[in-house]
This record gives structure tokens, C-alpha cells and sequence, in this order.
């Protein structure tokens, strides 16, 4: 019960407070309790509950909705239902960032080898299959100096980046500098399966020598199918909606270098993977090595 405030001016400054709250229609009795009263057990919980859960969602960039907060809290120790987080994160006005569409950038090549689809829209983790199945693609950053372009290689069993590059073309040179950052960081000991939608920088002879050279067998998605490369179109989406935003950026070595940041010490790190039981792609690997 909330007590009219006119009440409590008249009690300070030494007036008849029973004539204020009859007034009012307030009980005197009602007026009395609600100055005295304390807060609750669950309270004074919510209260510190709402501390940490600020805390994780400043950590986490302002990009963790209520599962992944609540998953951090868990990992911390903290007992709380997730609904009660999002009660919460409502309260303090707190949001994770929201998946936003996204823009094709590469262009298929009709001339382009048939290639098969080996992944066949499986991306689910697989413990047993580290640096046995990788995915890519490319997506465009914009910037004050004009597009800077990021061609990634993930592995499929782990979510982790394994490999990127970034310029300012979309030549077949781009996924080629990600994909021997991948080969140069990982050193897969068998044949790897690399696929990737059907974009000419995929397809083209010099991408196709350049896996022949690192014994990486190529697989491709179908034409204008983003589900056949879904696990790269997602971490397109994450790294937008948590990172790049709508807004250019005053350079591309500045995006390039934020980039970095975000991928080799946050994403790949830090950031917790529903798909991998609320893990990071690190400490997923960590686990199965273990």
C-alpha cells in the first residue's frame, strides 16, 4: 500500500496526522505500518540478484538476453529460476540485442564446378569430430572509408572461429587468407570438409587448389538456400546484432581491429553457446580434450 505523500509533510512538519489521513480515507493504522515496514526476504533477494544479473549483461557487452544470464548466473553459483531473471532484467530495463536480417555478398558462378553437399545441414555439435567439418562465408561492415568485407571459417563441432580475414574487396583472395588462417592455427591432422554456400569466390579454380593443397575436401549449400550454411549466417547475425549495430564505422582498420577484439577474446573465449550446453567454443574444446 502506497502512502499519500501529503500524509507524511503533514507528520514532519508536526501537524494532526489523524486529520490528514481522514482526509485522505487512509488508516492511521495503514499510515504507521507502511513507515515502518521492512523488506521481505525475496526483496531484498531480487535486489541482489538484479546487481549480479547487471553485472553479467555489462560482460557481456549489453548483448545476453534472460537464457544466456541466467545460464551465467548457474555457472556462478546462483540459484534463480529464469523466468525470475527476466522479471528482473525488465525491472532494470536491461535487453540482449535482437537478430536483424542480413545481405547476401557473394554471387554465384553458373560456370562454377558441380560440387556436393556434404554437411547436408547437419551443424549440431559433434565432441568427436573437432577439425573435421568446417563452414564459411563472407558479410560486409560498413564504414566511413566504404565496405570492409570479414570471410570466416568456423569449425562445426565447436562453434570456434578458427579462421578470418577481412579487406576491402570480395576478390577470392579474402576467403583464401581466412582459409590458411584456419589450416595455419589449427594444423588438421586428416582431410577436412570445408563447405560454404556457392558464391564465385568459392567456387572458382584458385579457392579449389588452395584446399587440394591443404587436403580440405570443398562442399557447398544450393543456390539461395541460407539454411544449407546456417551455423555461418548465424555468427553473421551474432557478430551484427552484438557488435557492428547499424551505425558505420570511422575506419576500416578500426572495425578490422574491433573485430579482433571481439572475436579472439570474446566470441571464441568468453561468450556462452546454447548449442554447446552454455559453454564458450574454448572451454567446449578444453572439455573434450580433457
Amino acid at each position: 500500500m502506497t502512502v499519500h505523500p501529503f500524509i507524511e509533510a503533514e507528520k514532519q512538519a508536526g501537524h494532526n496526522v489523524k486529520r490528514a489521513c481522514e482526509l485522505l480515507k487512509v488508516s492511521r493504522a495503514a499510515f504507521y505500518a507502511r513507515r515502518t515496514v521492512t523488506p521481505g526476504p525475496r526483496a531484498v533477494r531480487d535486489v541482489e540478484l538484479t546487481e549480479r544479473i547487471t553485472e553479467v549483461h555489462a560482460t557481456s557487452r549489453g548483448s545476453y538476453g534472460a537464457p544466456r544470464i541466467h545460464a551465467a548466473l548457474q555457472r556462478g553459483g546462483e540459484r534463480c529460476g529464469r523466468r525470475r531473471v527476466a522479471r528482473l532484467m525488465r525491472q532494470a530495463g536491461l535487453q540482449g540485442r535482437h537478430r536483424r536480417r542480413q545481405q547476401r555478398t557473394t554471387i554465384p558462378d553458373p560456370r562454377a564446378a558441380l560440387r556436393p553437399d556434404l554437411v547436408l545441414r547437419d551443424f549440431q555439435p559433434d565432441p568427436t569430430a573437432l577439425d573435421a567439418r568446417w563452414c564459411g562465408d563472407i558479410t560486409y561492415i560498413p564504414t566511413d572509408e566504404g565496405w570492409l568485407y570479414l570471410a570466416t571459417v568456423i569449425d562445426i563441432a565447436s562453434r570456434r572461429v578458427v579462421g578470418w580475414a577481412t579487406a576491402d574487396h570480395l576478390r577470392t583472395e579474402l576467403v583464401a587468407d581466412a582459409l590458411r588462417a584456419a589450416c595455419h592455427q589449427r594444423h588438421p591432422n586428416g582431410p577436412v570438409v570445408f563447405h560454404s554456400d556457392r558464391g564465385c569466390q568459392y567456387t572458382g579454380r584458385e579457392f579449389a587448389d588452395l584446399a587440394g593443397k591443404f587436403n580440405i575436401q570443398l562442399s557447398v549449400g544450393r543456390t539461395g538456400q541460407c539454411w544449407d550454411n546456417a551455423l555461418a549466417e548465424s555468427f553473421f547475425a551474432t557478430i551484427k546484432r552484438e557488435l557492428i549495430g547499424d551505425r558505420p564505422w570511422p575506419s576500416r582498420s578500426a572495425a578490422h581491429s574491433a573485430i579482433f577484439e571481439w572475436i579472439e577474446a570474446w566470441y571464441n573465449i568468453r561468450r556462452l553457446h546454447s548449442s554447446l550446453g552454455y559453454r564458450s567454443p574454448a572451454e567446449y574444446e578444453t572439455v573434450l580434450a580433457a
